[in-house]
């Protein structure tokens, strides 16, 4: 079968899945996401295996679980031995450029102390090119964009602010930013993908485009800060009072306040996280920014097209992680709910075309995407991957012995200070994480530190709001999938050269 000669790879930041096939499907527009999903295959079961933004970025990047990469937290280092998606596809000729951010801090290790790159948690992997810096705590090309445009530029801290276009009354949440739309980071770094690609139309490229959107700050330009009635969508599923919420378990008294509401919009007054209209504004501007998205991925799209070049690009859409939303009282997505995790993957290989249009039900994780791009450039798969190539679906088949659930994981801990979850549970630095063991029907969370667990059924409670785990009559179930998740990690615990033996002929099983 021939390989794919370009790729085009898209993450968005924190993009929830029932944007693009659920709950909130029927109420947001994505003209774009959706008539790509008719040329392209959709992984409706797809989860991030961790978060936030750089552990997930890390898994998805490397191909491995957080247990095995070990970056765990935003700001904790990727070590150097590890490989990844760019060093491996430069072993196949291609030079990966990247536009926006993979929030990778570096390995301390092999830096001097003084290195600049030591200061930052938002660098890039190591075998991407940064072509266009676009970083939530720097992007100062677009600083510079903006500034060149005749803006009157804040101080940064203030970019996100919602700006009340009235002096005599007080920012309101769906107020713009200063910037217009035509000028904003999500528009800005698609101008500078598609004038770069733009003189690469006769020669293979390999490109990664990764939008800040639509993470909070919840600020939207016009027309998307209006461009949905709150009074118009569904309420977030949770139970009836916060305080209720926080009684699930000792780790929801810290879920509840990190991130609060009110830290995930700037510039306005205070917000009451049981306030309807107030939760219903924020999701409203939530899906404003993700039709943005949807617009200049479109733009993208029909750019490939009109140059000829989409039948030759291997084209991967993905989010990073979820993003909770209000659902259980709570917003952002350390958390062990679904939305925190589900997230959406369409892939479009134009060597498949039979199975443009289809959705595949089986369960895929977000360590499995840079075996599938590996694999459909020709590349062969590194051993530590834990991930697996979904080449097979593309081509419409479906691989015996495939996964029955997905394995999800959460650090809560900080090394240099007590996080608000280590003072909800008491527990230490080494035993503030969870993992998740997600099966068709049950669901279960495990903690460290001797912390109770949580249980669900997802047919009879798909919203997680019963938690089963102090019920007798579901001890078996609990004991079932205690053992399911230990056998998981036993099983995945890092092989990179567990399959070798030196022998007196040499290494035994080592691939160079």
């Amino acid at each position: 079968m021939p390989q794919c000669s370009k790729v085009l790879f898209v993450i968005m930041d924190q993009f929830r899945a029932d944007c693009i096939n659920g709950a909130l499907a029927d109420h947001i527009d994505l003209p774009n996401i959706q008539a790509f999903r008719k040329e392209a295959v959709t992984f409706a079961k797809h989860y991030s295996v961790t978060n936030p933004c750089g552990p997930s970025r890390a898994s998805i990047l490397t191909g491995r679980y957080a247990m095995n990469h070990r970056s765990v937290r935003n700001g904790t280092p990727l070590s150097d031995g590890i490989t990844n998606i760019a060093l491996e596809a430069r072993k196949s000729g291609y030079d990966p450029i990247l536009y926006g951010y993979t929030d990778t801090s570096l390995d301390p290790r092999n830096r001097h102390p003084n290195d600049p790159v030591l200061k930052s948690e938002e660098n890039v992997l190591p075998g991407f090119r940064e072509v266009l810096e676009m970083r939530l705590m720097e992007s100062y090309p677009w600083r510079a964009y903006l500034n060149s445009k005749g803006y009157d530029l804040p101080d940064y801290a203030h970019f996100y602010d919602a700006i009340s276009p009235d002096p005599s009354r007080a920012a309101r949440p769906d107020d713009p930013p200063f910037y217009k739309a035509e000028d904003s980071d999500t528009a800005f770094l698609t101008n500078a993908l598609l004038h770069d690609l733009s003189v690469r139309t006769d020669q293979d490229w390999f490109a990664l485009a990764t939008y800040i959107r639509p993470h909070p700050p919840l600020v939207a330009p016009a027309p998307y800060n209006k461009m949905y009635d709150p009074n118009t969508l569904p309420m977030p599923p949770r139970l009836p009072t916060q305080d209720q919420q926080v009684a699930v378990h000792p780790f929801m008294a810290a879920a509840i306040d990190k991130p609060s509401v009110n830290s995930i919009v700037r510039g306005v007054a205070a917000l009451d996280n049981e306030n309807n209209h107030d939760v219903q504004q924020l999701r409203a501007i939530y899906l404003g920014l993700a039709t943005e998205v949807d617009a200049h991925f479109g733009r993208i799209i029909s750019f490939l097209k009109e140059t000829g070049q989409y039948d030759d690009t291997l084209v991967v859409l993905v989010a990073d992680h979820g993003e909770t939303l209000g659902d259980h009282h709570l917003w952002g997505k350390q958390n062990t709910y679904e939305a925190a995790f589900h997230i959406p993957l369409i892939i479009r290989d134009p060597n498949n075309a039979a199975q443009h249009g289809t959705t595949v039900q089986a369960f895929t994780e977000s360590i499995d995407v840079t075996p599938t791009i590996l694999d459909l450039i020709g590349q062969r798969i590194p051993t530590g991957m834990d991930g697996v190539s979904l080449r097979p679906f593309l081509e419409g088949k479906t691989p015996e012995n495939w996964r029955d659930c997905v394995h999800m994981e959460l650090d809560f801990s900080e090394p240099n200070e007590m996080t608000k979850w280590q003072e909800a549970t008491g527990v230490s630095t080494h035993e503030a994480n969870l993992a998740i063991l997600r099966e068709e029907r049950f669901k279960l969370v495990h903690f460290n530190g001797d912390l109770p667990p949580m249980l669900f059924d997802l047919v009879s409670d798909p919203h997680e709001l019963n938690d089963l785990a102090g019920d007798a009559s579901h001890a078996p179930t609990l004991l079932r999938l205690t053992r399911k998740l230990l056998n998981h990690r036993m099983k995945h615990a890092d092989r990179t050269l567990t399959d070798v033996r030196i022998t007196s002929k040499g290494a035994v099983g080592f691939t160079p």
